[in-house]
């Protein structure tokens, strides 16, 4: 009998546009509010069913991932074991390609992938509830994750908003190449003396060009951009070097860091930008992207 054909699954990278940090809960949690969009590419998940559950990985950042068993996507596949019983599992392997620990979302995109590598081979219906609770119990940023479409953010991650259809941005993501903990991070978070004006979904659900939407996200910031800088200054050089870049219309911290975007007006200035960069420092991860 032959082996049951392997399912597959990208798992793109989260790039939060905005992120603002509303206040440290009392089990210490943070509140945020984020709009969130996803990269064009990403790392790539395969699913072999039967069998006890196990992870292989490859790629150029699996090293650094590591296949133990707080990996995220085992963590997604024993959460929804949990939660459906006699679901089927068997061997994933991952092909890591995204830097690890760098404000991507790189984790909880696998652990997104992987749950819904599962639905498939198990027949769950894409909005079964239990995928959800699973996803919750993996990481705060993996509910977004399940269904990798733009999202306004809330809570610690898990009250999310509906797709949001926004206009595709031209954008440049860098990584320094180091490692940043998101706990450290928000743990040198410091209120600010002021905040952006709260996130109007319904507004951002209308606009119909790149440029009204840039006109927004120039009115929002990252509230852990400091925080991050102080633990990792050459945030501060990705930022000014982004800045500098012909045709460059923002550049901003994605998520806790230390991956760093810039937004420009067209594919060619884009990719030029980044051409630019990847000459000027060879050992940053430099990728031009479509974020949607």
């Amino acid at each position: 009998m032959s082996s049951p054909v392997p399912l597959v699954d990208n798992a793109p990278a989260k790039v939060n546009l905005t992120l603002r940090v509303l206040g440290r809960r009392a089990d210490g949690y943070h509140e945020i509010e984020s709009l969130v969009a996803f990269a064009g590419f990403g790392d790539t998940l395969r699913f072999s069913p039967g069998g006890e559950l196990a992870l292989t990985l490859g790629g150029p950042s699996a090293a650094q991932a590591g296949a133990g068993a707080d990996n995220l996507v085992l963590k997604a596949a024993r959460a929804l074991a949990a939660r459906v019983p006699d679901i089927g599992l068997g061997t994933f392997h991952l092909d890591k390609r995204l830097p690890v620990a760098a404000g991507l979302g790189g984790g909880s995109a696998d652990a997104g992938a992987a749950l819904r590598l599962l639905a498939r081979a198990n027949g769950l219906a894409g909005d079964d509830p239990r995928l959800y609770e699973a996803a919750g119990a993996t990481g705060a940023d993996v509910p977004v994750c399940l269904d990798p479409k733009p999202r306004l953010m809330r809570g610690i991650g898990e009250v999310l908003s509906a797709p949001l259809a926004l206009p595709p941005l031209q954008a440049v993501l860098v990584h320094p190449g180091i490692a940043l903990s998101t706990k450290a991070v928000f743990a040198g978070w410091t209120p600010a003396a002021a905040h952006a004006l709260p996130f109007d979904v319904a507004a951002t659900a209308k606009m119909t060009s790149g440029e009204q939407l840039l006109q927004l996200l120039l009115t929002q910031a990252n509230d852990l951009e400091g925080a991050a800088i102080a633990l990792a200054p050459v945030i501060a050089d990705v930022l000014a070097s982004l800045r500098a870049l012909p045709g460059c219309r923002l550049a901003r911290m994605s998520g806790s860091g230390a991956t760093c975007f810039a937004l420009f007006s067209a594919a060619a200035t884009a990719r030029a930008a980044a051409k630019i960069l990847s000459g000027k420092y060879p050992r940053w991860w430099v990728r031009a992207s479509v974020l949607g």
